[in-house]
């Protein structure tokens, strides 16, 4: 079964940081408290596979991701999936695509992250999300 292995936050655009938590509330129309990087509607929540941040040789919150999943590809779910973790209900809205950013933190890392960086997701019901909550795909 799939789980959340980490909980990030961004705590400014362009900061370049992403702070890990035990846990953190998922809120509609922001994206999990206290995140900088939320552009609701549709840009509110990224997860990513750490699977696929082992594959490229990245820490897990590197690429600014904010929930790390581990045991499932995320890239298969789906725009419009629904998908439980912890007490929050989270939308598929989109797949995010590496941007220059990642360059940023490794040269050639963009093109490495290509069809691996992640699906952006709104909140649908808010909630608590922690490090250990299953995924479930609703």
């Amino acid at each position: 079964m799939a789980k959340i292995v980490g909980v990030w936050t961004s705590p400014a655009r362009k900061s370049g940081r992403s702070d890990g938590h035990e846990r953190r509330q998922a809120i509609p129309g922001q994206g999990l408290e206290g995140c900088a990087h939320a552009n609701p509607p549709k840009r509110e929540v990224l997860f990513v596979s750490k699977e696929h941040l082992d594959s490229v040789g990245v820490d897990p919150g590197a690429i600014r991701e904010n929930l790390t999943v581990e045991g499932d590809d995320v890239q298969q779910w789906p725009i419009g999936q629904r998908v439980r973790a912890g007490e929050a209900v989270f939308e598929i809205t989109m797949v995010c695509d590496p941007c220059h950013r990642m360059d940023e933190l490794r040269d050639g890392l963009r093109a490495e992250l290509d069809d691996r960086r992640g699906m952006l997701a709104r909140v649908v019901e808010g909630g608590e999300v922690a490090v250990g909550d299953e995924i479930e795909l609703l």
